[in-house]
């Protein structure tokens, strides 16, 4: 996923005007220096070369080309290239973006409990003794306590 400091919005140059990611990776043609703006991607079992959006991440036996690069492409003898390209009404929010983002933007802000409720029980035969993210160290109320240098007694035995 590219960080705000690896990519940045600007307003594209076509018609439609929409927004489009401008990633700092680099066209995979060894002499071109470009910025990468689509992806290429071989499908051999069908003798396919597909040329769509730049993907969110680099991958293996993908290659990212720069504008210039994707437009000049031709695939080998005998293969078809297939080009995707995206609907720029797609890359706009929908109304159901916008609600799915108010909607999660309420449960944040909606407290977790209520302040003067009693914490849930512990389960029976247990104690929680600390914690530490998503684990839990648990003892048994009915262990005695001992001493901790009588633990590594060898003659030490258990009630």
């Amino acid at each position: 996923m590219l960080s705000v400091s690896a990519a940045r919005r600007t307003k594209t140059g076509c018609r439609s005007g929409y927004v489009a990611v401008v990633s700092r990776r680099r066209c995979s043609k060894p002499s071109c220096n470009g910025a990468a703006s689509s992806t290429l991607t071989y499908v051999y079992a069908d003798s396919t070369a597909v040329l769509g959006p730049l993907a969110t991440y680099a991958e293996p036996h993908c290659y990212d080309l720069c504008q210039m690069h994707s437009e000049r492409m031709t695939a080998p003898i005998g293969w078809e290239i297939v080009r995707i390209t995206p609907d720029p009404d797609a890359l706009k929010p929908t109304s159901d973006d916008l609600e799915a983002l108010a909607n999660a933007v309420r449960e944040a802000a909606r407290p977790r409990y209520q302040p003067d409720a009693e914490p849930p029980p512990l389960p029976s035969g247990s104690v929680e003794v600390a914690r530490r993210g998503h684990l839990r160290m648990l003892t048994s109320v009915e262990l005695p306590e001992v001493p901790l240098d009588q633990l590594f007694d060898e003659d030490f035995e258990p009630r």
